[in-house]
């Protein structure tokens, strides 16, 4: 299945419902925090989407593929190293690698008061990208008036590898 059916607009659409506005992503941090099955401040990219969405709800059955398509992107994650700080607020913050970066920001949005919204896109390498045989992240976070304060929106995408 890989990323087809999860960059498609029906996923996006459900899944960014849960993140924004600041409103939905309250709702989906108060849904964690009454979950038996997340601790919040230990929280990962991945755990929590089939806790907010149920996998009746996901299209195309794609909630079934969901952990071995999240499990590979963060393999590959974690295999490529990180230079680039969490966020202007935390410039001292550096995660080792693509993967704890991507579980920082996540961290950092539903363990923020108040939550941070998200906006989620996965889209897929083209066969002539450097690297396209692997996943990529993608993450940028907007700021009121562009100042260096915490930030109010994180943009994550996620590039799945090209599969011919």
């Amino acid at each position: 299945m890989g990323a087809r059916v999860y960059n498609e607009d029906p996923f996006k659409d459900l899944m960014n419902d849960n993140y924004f506005p600041l409103e939905n992503m309250q709702r989906s941090v108060d849904i964690l925090k009454a979950s038996e099955h997340i601790h919040l401040p230990t929280l990962e990219y991945g755990q929590y989407h089939l806790i907010l969405t149920s996998a009746d709800k996901w299209p195309q059955g794609s909630a079934k593929y969901w952990h071995k398509e999240k499990g590979r992107a963060r393999v590959d994650l974690s295999t490529q190293p990180n230079t680039v700080p969490l966020s202007k607020d935390e410039p001292g913050v550096i995660p080792l690698t693509r993967c704890d970066l991507l579980d920082a920001c996540v961290r950092k949005c539903f363990n923020s008061e108040p939550p941070i919204p998200m906006k989620t896109n996965i889209i897929t390498h083209k066969a002539s990208d450097a690297f396209a045989h692997r996943h990529e992240i993608r993450l940028e976070w907007d700021y009121q008036n562009g100042e260096d304060k915490a930030p109010t929106l994180l943009h994550l995408t996620m590039v799945c590898p090209h599969r011919p």
